[in-house]
């Protein structure tokens, strides 16, 4: 689960922080009581909300990419699908249902990861500079979003071992086919876990047989991922809104285009999904495999997975997925940008105007305005 925690900047926002906030001394802007409860618990409204959308638009995708990935270790097939098969696969055997199975543990992961994303970096991100005025720029973004990210991680993890079990199961008259054919792999003849037929139902089965250990399989593994996937993509989103603010400026000086803090976080929301999915792809397919092995231990930990899955798999095992993967953040993240920006701008109306314009800034100017007022 995974978005950045400034606003887009407005057209000329630099500029106007550079000069004062509506052509303003910085120094003329007062403290507003609105701004800590804008910039905290709104974040975690926002953030929780946008997140959840974000994952029930694209969980079909999530499906595939949870497939692909764990084909190799449930059916033991040396000859596995590609996403043009898989989707086949699932469509005939489940039909619309197969694709947003695990759909509960998943919106209800990504609600927890977004609040805490959105509603832990801002802050974070001041203490760190406030702390340390030498660690700014890219790295305070980079160190502030895995913070952000490993938080919510205490309930995403959880929910996204649910998600994935609940996932590769597919329906039930699907996965009791696939059980009676022998197509799931069954080492040692160790007895795959049950069918799951709701999240309650998983998070009781894995509790019972595993403990809380199972509820957090692979939770380092999803931790390797999630950490760089969510420095990554808040400083590839800031580059981007720094490079747009630098094209306006040098390319459109005097242009009345007006592009909406929507539009900006649609855009380069998902192009900063987009590149961190993909980097992150090899860590993303080794916490898949952890996570949905059965009660045999196929893989002893995080090293031994990936190293047996290079030498099964080659550098193309470790790559598995990455297709949907990609497709799945690249909307994902974008709807999730889009959403928090919609409704930080409906919710503006509400609040003072001094908090209108700060909440128009990137973190970097609004963080220059806050502290010369």
């Amino acid at each position: 689960m995974e978005a950045s925690p400034s606003s887009p900047p407005a057209p000329g926002a630099a500029a106007a922080a550079a000069a004062g906030v509506g052509g303003r001394s910085p120094t003329s802007l007062p403290p507003s009581p609105h701004l800590t409860n804008f910039f905290v618990w709104r974040e975690f409204v926002w953030g929780g909300i946008a997140g959840a959308f974000g994952e029930g638009m694209m969980h079909p995708v999530d499906t595939l990419k949870t497939r692909l990935q764990s084909q190799a270790i449930m059916t033991g097939a040396k000859a596995q699908k590609n996403i043009f098969q898989m989707l086949r696969t699932v469509w005939a055997s489940d039909g619309l249902r197969g694709f947003y199975r695990g759909i509960s543990p998943g919106v209800t992961g990504s609600l927890a990861t977004g609040a805490t994303y959105f509603g832990v970096i801002e802050s974070t991100k001041t203490w760190l500079e406030n702390a340390n005025p030498n660690l700014s720029g890219h790295w305070s973004h980079f160190i502030a979003g895995a913070i952000g990210d490993t938080l919510g991680s205490f309930v995403y993890v959880p929910c996204e071992v649910m998600k994935q079990r609940m996932q590769v199961q597919g329906t039930q008259k699907s996965w009791a086919s696939a059980a009676a054919k022998g197509s799931i792999s069954q080492a040692h003849g160790a007895q795959m876990y049950g069918y799951y037929n709701g999240m309650l139902h998983a998070g009781c089965s894995i509790w019972r047989d595993h403990g809380l250990k199972g509820l957090y399989a692979g939770y380092w593994s999803t931790l390797a991922r999630d950490v760089p996937f969510a420095g990554l993509m808040v400083t590839f989103y800031e580059a981007m809104k720094e490079l747009t603010e630098y094209g306006k400026t040098k390319y459109l000086p005097h242009s009345d285009l007006d592009v909406s803090n929507s539009f900006e976080g649609l855009v380069l929301g998902g192009l900063a999904g987009g590149c961190s999915a993909y980097l992150t792809t090899p860590l993303d397919v080794i916490k898949t495999r952890l996570q949905v092995q059965g009660p045999t231990s196929r893989y002893n930990g995080w090293l031994d997975a990936i190293t047996k899955t290079w030498t099964s798999e080659g550098a193309r095992g470790l790559f598995k997925g990455s297709v949907p993967r990609i497709i799945w953040y690249i909307p994902a993240s974008a709807f999730t940008f889009m959403a928090v920006e919609f409704l930080r701008d409906r919710f503006n109306d509400k609040v003072d105007t001094d908090a209108r314009e700060l909440a128009t800034l990137s973190i970097d100017a609004r963080s220059e305005v806050e502290k010369a007022a």
